[in-house]
């Protein structure tokens, strides 16, 4: 993994891809303390976020909505 400052990736951005391209990260620092800010990785091997699990309760609990059931924009934001 090879670290470089965003002037160095901007200059050498071509380069940069290719490293990419053979399968190396490139972290990306910024500012005087040269802080890591990014990281690039093959797109191969990215993940992206994670998915969600929805329904964890499938199942396992229900819930009822009266028919006389109202609130309030005003009200919903207050609780």
């Amino acid at each position: 993994m090879q670290t470089m400052t965003v002037g160095e990736v901007k200059a050498h951005f071509s380069e940069v891809l290719e490293m990419v391209q053979n399968g190396e990260d490139v972290v990306i620092s910024f500012g005087k303390k040269k802080e890591k800010i990014a990281v690039l990785v093959p797109f191969s091997h990215y993940q992206g976020k994670p998915q969600r699990k929805l329904g964890l309760l499938a199942g396992k609990a229900t819930f009822t909505l009266r028919e006389d059931f109202d609130i309030s924009d005003e009200e919903l934001l207050r609780s």
